[in-house]
């Protein structure tokens, strides 16, 4: 960690409850936008550049209390919508998932898909609503400012994905309270229980956006998607449910095709920008060409 950014994080901590005086070691946690440290019982959240362009802050703090409260999120300690920093209690002997993670541990795709269900059935209100193709276009409109390049046939792709929309839009899925940004390191797994972190991005939602969304973060194949929609649905998953997750599975990646080259015109240096976006929007191309795509948006059409 930089002297200037241990001076940034130690400066942040006078204001917020029960670490104004701590002098102890931090510890430097993950985030591809975001500085995350963990400081005593506290995990602290520094907001990364430019994030204020694309997050509201009052929205996520709202939302993260709503998580706890629903209990798949840990307690929010400290939320200034101004500065964007943020405070949520330690989660002691939990694992920070990742893709192999969860290709190790079976039980670990099952209980992402209680805890998903427990956010969705919670009740909770989030004060977003998150709406794939407006944000699709908020995300352009950002980067029309900006001397960053899309990459060939984006456009083209937005025009074909009019008919998911209108697919979607047949037989629109109740909204529910949903994470909508399910990256693998967003899920904190004790072995017993996931506690869902980061709700940067949170939204009243399609509940097969996060299921969908996950699956392509963590590269499930056909057995952890079987294995994650049971859990999910408690028995088998009706045909509808199932072919929206499949349908998000490319959708997400057209979305996030574009958050990814906000960060490159960020400069933010997590990492290669330019090919994560790339590679999404590939992916997402491929995926529109298979024939579980073509099955699950003729199921949808016909619903």
């Amino acid at each position: 960690m930089s002297n200037e950014t241990e001076t940034r994080l130690r400066a942040s901590l006078s204001a917020i409850p029960g670490l104004s005086d701590y002098t102890g070691p931090v510890e430097r946690l993950g985030g591809m936008t975001n500085l995350v440290f963990r400081v005593g019982d506290a995990c602290v959240r520094l907001p990364g550049a430019g994030t204020e362009e694309y997050i509201n802050r009052t929205h996520e703090a709202e939302a993260a209390r709503a998580a706890a409260e629903a209990g798949v999120s840990p307690e929010v300690i400290h939320a200034d919508p101004l500065s964007g920093i943020m405070a949520t209690r330690f989660i002691e002997g939990a694992e920070t998932m990742t893709p192999v993670g969860f290709r190790a541990d079976i039980g670990s795709v099952r209980r992402a898909g209680e805890a998903f269900r427990q956010l969705h059935t919670s009740g909770a209100r989030f004060p977003f609503t998150f709406e794939l193709f407006a944000m699709i276009d908020d995300y352009l409109r950002i980067l029309s400012t900006k001397d960053v390049a899309l990459p060939e046939g984006y456009h083209d792709v937005v025009r074909e994905a009019q008919t998911v929309r209108a697919a979607l839009a047949r037989n629109p899925a109740k909204l529910v309270a949903c994470h909508c940004d399910p990256l693998c390191e967003n899920f904190l797994d004790t072995g017993e229980r996931i506690f869902i972190v980061d709700w940067e991005y949170s939204g009243m939602n399609d509940p097969m956006w996060d299921l969908g969304d996950l699956s392509v973060e963590a590269g499930f194949d056909a057995e952890q998607d079987r294995v994650l929609m049971e859990a999910y649905c408690g028995g088998e998953p009706d045909a509808s449910d199932y072919a929206r997750m499949v349908i998000y599975k490319a959708m997400c990646d057209l979305l996030w095709t574009l958050w990814g080259l906000i960060q490159l015109a960020n400069d933010n240096p997590a990492e290669d920008f330019r090919a994560y976006a790339d590679c999404r929007f590939a992916r997402c191309r491929s995926l529109m060409a298979t024939e579980e795509f073509s099955r699950c948006l003729k199921t949808l059409q016909t619903a």
